[in-house]
């Protein structure tokens, strides 16, 4: 079957790199250590929610205390603090957790304007700035334009259009100058500009990860847009991820897939 699980293999490749980047895209894609962290833990969640029809606070809230830190996660400070409130409520971040978790939103839906409310409501229950909401609607709009057919140049000219990002930079100009920034405004476009620039889905994540920074999360962005776009994963990465993964997220992204991978 054909897996909706390309964020989730960004997001395990660039594990071992967050806190130790890598400035180049001759690595290993898969080396001891590799994990999912709280980017995959709240991507399954999100595909739970569009699955069952269910809330996100409560949602987000119980995954995050199933799978907490330190055994999972590397979850941010202000959400490892809401994920047991009793009364949770949205603290106004402008993190990239927003977008980390949204790619299940762009699968999901039959329109481009659906798929940018929902974008909304699974931000707004912590990511209530407008950054951290438009963090989030970038990444779900990529990657419902990317299977539905449209081009690198149709994406971008969206993309730059609606949210106001700017995607006229080069990876290699990028990878110079760019330092840890955990800000949708500060590593969405980069994660973006990633896959505008790449040949295919491994290249993608490569290009990614290669720039430094929040590496997990920049590959998880680029890694959903890129399987939009370019369609299956490559059977041997898709099969070690499949390996490395808790059963309950295989059985949560097999059911998924089958519900919304159209093609």
């Amino acid at each position: 079957m054909k897996y909706i699980i390309g964020a989730t293999i960004g997001d395990i490749i660039g594990s071992v790199y967050e806190f130790n980047n890598i400035k180049t895209m001759d690595f290993p894609l898969f080396s001891d250590g590799c994990c999912a962290t709280d980017d995959s833990i709240m991507t399954f969640a999100t595909m739970d929610v569009i699955i069952n029809k269910g809330d996100y606070s409560k949602t987000y809230q119980r995954y995050g205390r199933k799978y907490p830190d330190p055994d999972y996660g590397g979850y941010g400070g202000n959400f490892n603090e809401w994920i047991y409130l009793k009364h949770p409520h949205p603290y106004n971040s402008w993190g990239n957790g927003s977008a980390m978790r949204v790619s299940p939103v762009g699968w999901a839906f039959d329109t481009l304007e659906q798929t940018i409310e929902e974008a909304k409501n699974s931000a707004m229950v912590t990511h209530n700035h407008p950054e951290g909401i438009k963090g989030a609607q970038a990444t779900a709009s990529a990657i419902y334009l990317a299977r539905n057919g449209k081009t690198k140049d149709e994406i971008k000219e969206y993309i730059i259009n609606t949210f106001d990002y700017n995607l006229n930079r080069r990876i290699s100009d990028i990878r110079e100058i760019y330092d840890f920034d955990v800000s949708c405004q500060g590593s969405v476009p980069e994660a973006i500009i990633a896959f505008l620039e790449s040949a295919d889905y491994e290249n993608a994540i490569r290009l990614a990860i290669s720039i430094g920074g929040d590496s997990d999360t920049i590959a998880c962005i680029t890694g959903g847009i890129a399987e939009a776009f370019y369609g299956q994963v490559p059977d041997n990465i898709v099969k070690k991820v499949l390996q490395i993964l808790p059963k309950e997220f295989v059985l949560l992204t097999e059911e998924f897939s089958k519900r919304y991978r159209k093609q």
